[in-house]
């Protein structure tokens, strides 16, 4: 009996040899009574066999749950490390691209729709970028309202490949919004602006509650000049934007000239108009998350603020 008792559940013996031990014990003793006994303590440790094995399984499967949340809102690098319980570390990446685009007339729209109408223009429109992106070597940093911010480059390092990967899902989100149509207001051209910048910056996780991985730096404020002082439909790129990608000699830049930017007074930028190489990633879309496939929403939009 105090073998049963043991902490370690090797050492503990099984149920054969305890069945077989109260036989000889209680040999000649209501046999039939201890057979009974015995039989339902043979049943109930096979039930409790099963309910273990199918609560591990219902336990394996919300953490394959949370896991994949996570993974929506951070890197899966940045995730995994934090699963494990270490500390995510800020970190300095020496040249990024950063995309920002907006969109012209949000407010307008907005004062012309419902409240539920603007939501779901958002999710439709963004779920659409979502699938884009989806393509491309990037990471989705945050939406907020009508901004949508995407960076390459972070948190692993693809040598000069983010500017080619930001060009190139810039490009194929300027095409999608080209035939896009907002569901109530069919007859409204949807007009987007897009600003990219290449540079520095420090990233890191900041929150405990709602941990959200996020970029500092001068580069991300560049980025967002680059957007707001763009115009619509087109693609405002940096001089330092430019310079790498003139290095892979397939994309089409046409130089707009000196731009006043806040705190930058004038600088040279240019227009992203193309490329030559056919991007041959779309579309075939990736593959959708298990979290993703269980709420039937394969390409979910994902606010973060």
């Amino acid at each position: 009996m105090e073998r049963c008792w043991n902490d370690n559940p090797e050492d503990r013996p099984t149920f054969e040899s305890i069945k077989l031990n109260l036989k000889n014990i209680m040999k000649g003793y209501c046999e039939n009574l201890m057979d009974d006994l015995l039989r339902r303590m043979e049943q109930y440790a096979n039930n409790l066999e099963v309910l273990v094995s199918e609560k591990t399984e219902e336990l394996s499967q919300e953490k394959r749950r949370s896991e994949e949340l996570l993974y929506q809102v951070l890197p899966r690098p940045v995730a995994q490390q934090l699963m494990l319980g270490e500390m995510v570390q800020p970190e300095q990446f020496e040249c990024v691209t950063i995309y920002f685009s907006d969109i012209v007339g949000f407010t307008s729209l907005c004062a012309n729709s419902t409240p539920m109408q603007v939501v779901d223009f958002l999710n439709d429109l963004y779920s659409t970028f979502d699938r884009i992106i989806g393509f491309y070597d990037v990471y989705k940093v945050e939406t907020i309202g009508d901004a949508y911010m995407v960076v390459s480059g972070l948190p692993e390092r693809n040598g000069d490949n983010h500017a080619r990967e930001i060009g190139l899902m810039a490009l194929a989100v300027l095409d999608a919004v080209r035939s896009f149509t907002i569901a109530h207001q069919p007859d409204r051209v949807l007009q987007l602006r897009i600003g990219v910048h290449s540079g520095p910056v420090c990233a890191g996780v900041v929150g405990q509650k709602m941990p959200h991985y996020c970029l500092f730096g001068d580069a991300v404020n560049t980025a967002s000049r680059m957007e707001s002082t763009g115009q619509p439909l087109k693609i405002h790129v940096s001089e330092a934007a430019r310079q790498i990608f003139d290095k892979f000699g397939t994309f089409n830049l046409e130089l707009r000239g000196e731009v006043e930017l806040k705190g930058k007074g004038f600088v040279t930028t240019y227009w992203l108009l193309g490329c030559s190489d056919s991007d041959p990633r779309p579309p075939t879309p990736r593959a959708p998350s298990t979290l993703e496939l269980e709420n039937n929403n394969p390409y979910p939009l994902v606010f973060m603020g």
